[in-house]
């Protein structure tokens, strides 16, 4: 009788330990932001969101999807032409004819910055900004200019008057680098944790004046006509599976709109060592270490970094 109790309390809790381990493995998405589910439309349709980096890659892909959902969008990026190509692919409420270009170089210094502030401000018969998507950036080569302090002076400006009317949401496209070690992109990822470390604390000080701020950190995302491919042996190349630009984008309305403070995308194994990170600090940087120098090496050869091989495979003699 007792062996029998026994292994029915086993069975109870096999069962949902392994539906809990099947959908971590298959998850492209935080605990919190896969519970989530669904986009709240009502807190995007004709609200003012202003996306920098907007003229391709997540940027574009925000673009489509926002005005699908009824945003009322200018669209920033520093060539003007991109700009009008996505324009006219939009469709939605405001799309594409209420669509504003506004072309812009976050390194162009404070003076510029404001005066775009300004025109955004401006649009849309005075409205201000609800929304503004931090989604420009550099990976190679690295700009600090345009990842940080670029980014920092247009949020200073524009929280400025965000506060004055008691409301605004700031989405910040961070990265998976912003959160974890990553050997082989140490200046990329410095420029991560600035903006986490920025950002982090501003919403603290703003939280409680109708500020709001969600940080964003995806892994390795498919980008179209920017995909990541991996050198294969004689130097065919093998295409890897990755969260889709679609997906990501996706995943990061649904975090802004549920007002999530952070969120993470990413398939297997980067989530994975980013919860270990998170939670179990002194291992996972001693997993970063033990693959470190293995992943400096196969970046260098264009291979896949984010390959369970780097933990696993065998050392060189």
């Amino acid at each position: 009788m007792l062996l029998l109790l026994f292994i029915s309390l086993s069975l109870l809790l096999l069962v949902p330990l392994l539906f809990f381990f099947c959908f971590f493995l298959t998850a492209d998405g935080d605990f919190t932001l896969m519970s989530k589910r669904h986009v709240k439309r009502e807190e995007i349709e004709d609200k003012v969101v202003w996306i920098t980096g907007a003229s391709r890659g997540i940027g574009e892909v925000l673009a489509k999807q926002l005005a699908s959902l009824g945003a009322k969008l200018i669209l920033s990026a520093r060539n003007e032409a991109e700009l009008e190509r996505v324009k006219k692919q939009l469709t939605g409420k405001h799309a594409p004819d209420e669509v504003k270009i506004l072309p812009l170089d976050l390194a162009s210094g404070e003076d510029s910055l404001r005066e775009a502030v300004e025109k955004a401000e401006s649009f849309f018969f005075g409205a201000g900004v609800d929304y503004m998507i931090h989604n420009a950036a550099y990976e190679r080569p690295v700009t600090f200019n345009i990842n940080v302090l670029g980014t920092i002076s247009l949020t200073r400006l524009l929280a400025t008057l965000m506060l004055k009317r008691g409301r605004g949401h700031f989405v910040v496209m961070s990265s998976a680098a912003g959160k974890v070690p990553t050997p082989g992109q140490a200046v990329y990822s410095a420029s991560k944790f600035a903006l986490n470390g920025y950002f982090q604390s501003l919403r603290s000080e703003l939280c409680k004046k109708g500020i709001k701020i969600t940080i964003v950190c995806p892994g390795p995302i498919e980008t179209k006509g920017y995909g990541v491919t991996t050198s294969a042996r004689k130097g065919s190349e093998v295409k890897l599976k990755h969260v889709s630009s679609e997906r990501c984008a996706e995943l990061t309305i649904i975090a802004a709109t549920h007002g999530l403070k952070e969120a993470w995308i990413s398939d297997q194994p980067v989530l994975a060592v980013m919860y270990v990170v998170q939670y179990m600090p002194t291992i996972g940087y001693w997993l970063m270490d033990k693959i470190g120098g293995r992943r400096v090496e196969v970046a260098a050869q264009k291979g896949n970094t984010y390959s369970w091989s780097l933990l696993f495979g065998k050392k060189k003699p």
